[in-house]
């Protein structure tokens, strides 16, 4: 009796591209869209490439010395501690 293999699932639907914010700070904090819809305010800092994404909602921050976005929920901190 030959045994039937498992289904292969089909390939994952690439999603949206994610959000991206620029700023000027290196270090930014992030909380989603705020209120209800967010998530937990996180403190992200931006690695020797200029970038990094929010481990919650996926948005990208760039370093963009010479422009910055005002995006709902980013919050550019200094670099002081």
């Amino acid at each position: 009796m030959a045994r039937k293999s498992a289904p292969t699932p089909p390939p994952l639907a690439a999603g949206p591209a994610p959000e991206v914010v620029r700023v000027h700070a290196h270090r930014v904090a992030c909380d989603g869209v705020g209120g209800a819809l967010g998530h937990p305010r996180v403190y992200l800092d931006l690695g020797v490439d200029g970038t990094v994404d929010c481990p919650y909602c996926d948005r990208r921050f760039v370093l963009d010395e010479g422009h910055g976005d005002d995006a709902p929920g980013v919050y550019e901190v200094s670099d002081g501690h």
